[in-house]
């Protein structure tokens, strides 16, 4: 099963700048979007359809905000819309698809732009973990993908010193995934590439994506239990549809 989980920073924007074409071209058997910033009805869904898959979206109430939506080619045993908790799910932030092997979560993760959506990032991250924790009592064998808004380590960030008092690099938000992680998962890509200087989101700003100054803060976290299954996990950094760039994952599913 090849997954991609992929940022797209709104995805008419994204649809406009040859997405369709490039999903074409990657085929993945399940894609997780993040901040595709739009209701479902306000996208051409056909041209998913077209190119064969389902698609599924929990958008937030806010329009042209956050939002989540997970397509695939084989139609999932159940899709959850939410995680079940009133105020992370007004804003679009997970869902879920389950298959007969695997489970795939789409999670968009909060910024901590200001001090308030700091605060918010932190409540939302303790309730996610619970979310999980309870999940994996029936859903033993998870692929959590999405936009954290976490570097992890410092070789997931290009300027580690500068950036220390930085969300998104903030000792407190690096405690959270290494505890998350932890708790019974794998970071795929960096179970297969321990090599520095791999990002999968760059600034707009000074030119950041040509010169790779960039930020890995997109995971497709693994299930120990599916560790084993792991076959591949890579960036796609050609693609350029979104300040972030696509990151993937095959499991070799028995």
């Amino acid at each position: 099963m090849k997954i991609l989980s992929y940022n797209v920073n709104g995805i008419r924007a994204a649809l406009n700048k040859g997405f369709a074409d490039w999903l074409k071209a990657a085929q993945p058997d399940v894609l997780c979007l993040q901040e595709t910033k739009a209701m479902a009805e306000q996208v051409d869904t056909g041209i998913f359809e077209d190119l064969g898959y389902h698609h599924h979206w929990h958008s937030a109430q806010k329009k042209g905000y956050s939002g989540v939506a997970i397509l695939t080619k084989t139609q999932p045993l159940l899709v959850q819309e939410g995680a079940g908790i009133d105020h992370m799910d007004f804003e679009g932030r997970v869902i879920r698809a389950d298959f007969e092997k695997v489970s795939v979560i789409s999670l968009y993760l909060p910024s901590g732009t200001n001090i308030d959506r700091l605060d918010y990032k932190f409540k939302f991250m303790d309730g996610f973990q619970k979310y999980i924790d309870t999940l994996k009592k029936d859903h033993p064998r998870l692929v959590i993908c999405g936009d954290y808004n976490i570097c992890h380590r410092a070789i997931d960030i290009h300027d580690p010193v500068r950036n220390k008092n930085v969300s998104g690099f903030l000792p407190e938000e690096r405690e959270w995934i290494d505890r998350f992680i932890n708790s019974g998962f794998v970071d795929s890509f960096r179970f297969l590439n321990p090599e520095p200087h791999q990002y999968s989101w760059w600034s707009y700003r000074a030119n950041a994506r040509n010169n790779n100054k960039g930020w890995r803060i997109d995971y497709n976290l693994v299930s120990e239990d599916l560790k084993k299954n792991i076959s591949r996990a890579f960036l796609l950094t050609d693609a350029k549809h979104s300040d972030h760039c696509p990151v993937g994952v095959e499991l070799k599913l028995n």
